[in-house]
């Protein structure tokens, strides 16, 4: 029988300490989004927000108090809240991005520029009319004729007419 007694003590206390735990309250903030605590919700909260009180809460006695008039004119909706660090973050990635984009653009101009030089005094020796050779695939040099020249000359103007801008 002892045993028995200190079983019942033991939920006795058990439910003593578990009896704050369902005191809970549960409304709807202005966001429609429901919320759950065990203190009571803010003092903006309307009583027909309130979805649960803990037993023994009672509601607000009604007020004579009339309510706030209503505008006439259409208020624009409130502005979402933006968590600061996530708005930090997004702005260091687009920074990290343009960074990098702009980047990529200066390694281009001076690429194209580079180009440019090289198309420009290549173009100079062909206009000159310096002998000008190449290496053939088969690893002979070769020296360019009229024909050759002209088809060198036309490819070099491409290359100057899109790097030299």
């Amino acid at each position: 029988m002892p045993r028995l007694g200190h079983l019942l003590i033991c939920l006795a206390l058990t439910f003593a300490a578990a009896t704050p735990a369902m005191a809970q309250w549960k409304w709807k903030d202005s966001g429609g989004r429901v919320q759950y605590s065990d203190a009571p919700p803010p003092p903006g909260v309307k009583d027909s927000d309130i979805l649960q009180r803990p037993s023994g809460a009672r509601a607000p006695a009604a007020t004579s108090t009339p309510p706030p008039p209503v505008a006439t004119t259409t208020a624009a909706p409130a502005a979402p809240k933006v968590d600061p660090e996530l708005e930090a973050r997004r702005k260091k990635t687009e920074e990290l991005e343009a960074a990098k984009k702009k980047e990529i653009e200066q390694k281009n101009a001076a690429s194209r520029k580079e180009n440019c030089t090289q198309a420009r005094n290549y173009m100079k020796s062909l206009e000159d009319g310096m002998r000008i050779s190449r290496t053939t695939s088969t690893g002979e040099r070769e020296i360019l004729d009229d024909e050759g020249r002209a088809a060198e000359t036309k490819r070099t103007r491409a290359i100057i007419n899109s790097d030299c801008k």
